[in-house]
């Protein structure tokens, strides 16, 4: 007799109904209920095609809560933290330079410039006269 077990605990789910948990049985439902009633809604109005695509983007959002999970969080948190960093709290990354060694030559940098824009003046001149 063998007992398979997880190697990690909190990877365990307990299995309601066709090895889904209950959030996933929930979702299901819901999704299998929207995909449904887009179907009899739009029957008449819309082909055959259109409702297919319109039944799978209705099922999409329920399937997408019940079954996505990204580092453990369940959808809605994820589109929690998502909405809180891209939309509630957005920061904006500046790149300041530190470099001490440019700042102490500036000064240095700034007189050279000077002087070859003069000796540059000076060689002009000296050769259009």
């Amino acid at each position: 007799m063998e007992i398979n077990i997880n190697k990690d605990i909190r990877e365990y789910t307990e299995g309601v109904f066709f090895g889904l948990n209950l959030r996933q049985l929930i979702c299901s439902g819901l999704a299998v209920a929207s995909a449904v009633g887009v179907y009899f809604y739009t029957r008449n109005t819309v082909s055959q095609e259109v409702i297919t695509y319109l039944c799978i983007a209705a099922a999409a959002p329920f399937a997408a809560i019940g079954f996505i999970r990204y580092n453990g969080m369940p959808m809605e948190k994820i589109f929690v933290a998502w909405l809180k960093d891209n939309i509630l709290v957005p920061r904006r990354l500046t790149v300041k330079s530190n470099n001490i060694y440019l700042e102490a030559l500036r000064d240095y940098f700034a007189r050279k410039e000077k002087e070859e824009i003069n000796a540059q003046k000076h060689s002009d001149n000296t050769q259009a006269g």
